[in-house]
């Protein structure tokens, strides 16, 4: 059990998958405009890195790993994180038709997010059984999720601040994002 809340500690605050192994950037920069939006984004990502971790895990132990095709790993997970997309788009399209508007192109970007397959790849390299795997996809989707709102928060704080020109727009993100990775290096020390 100790093991287990180190792992969930480590991936979603000390190893954070944004701010600490810069994955998945794109959306955090691209959805990071509003809380709403950034939180339905790091709830879609919450469902497809967990299931992803489980399904993944299964297949390398018990197909990939036992019958020696351990250089399949790649493809069949992108082919697993690919269809787990595909169910969340169909599912948020009919289920909640505002939230898919408002992610537009990002929603289908997580299925080439670096951060998903990243954490898939990261299971298999540490040695995580099933639940182990498990919990450290659903810790790593909670830190993209911490990380993904706190910049959309500050992002709406500063939307009408004075911020001089050179640091309008792109600029101020990337500063912020530098910034919150700075903080977050804090909790370096808390568990290797």
């Amino acid at each position: 059990m100790k093991e287990l809340l180190i792992i969930l500690v480590a991936s979603s605050i000390v190893n954070n998958v944004v701010l600490s192994q810069f994955l998945g950037l794109c959306p955090f920069l691209g959805v990071s405009k509003r809380v709403e939006t950034a939180a339905g984004m790091g709830g879609a990502v919450i469902f497809v890195i967990t299931i992803a971790s489980f399904v993944t895990s299964l297949i390398y132990k018990f197909i990939l790993d036992p019958l020696g095709l351990s250089y399949l790993q790649t493809i069949a997970f992108i082919l697993v994180i690919a269809a787990l997309v595909q169910f969340v788009e169909m599912f948020l399209k009919k289920s909640v038709p505002a939230l898919y508007q408002s992610l537009g192109v990002f929603l289908p970007l997580i299925t080439t997010n670096c951060a998903v397959l990243g954490v898939a790849l990261n299971n298999v390299s540490d040695g995580y059984n099933v639940l182990q795997s498990v919990i450290n996809g659903f810790a790593t989707a909670v830190g993209f999720t911490i990380a993904i709102v706190i910049m959309a928060g500050i992002r709406e704080k500063i939307e009408f601040n004075d911020i001089p020109g050179p640091f309008k727009g792109s600029a101020i993100v990337l500063v912020t994002a530098g910034l919150m990775s700075i903080a977050f290096f804090g909790f370096s020390g808390v568990i290797k």
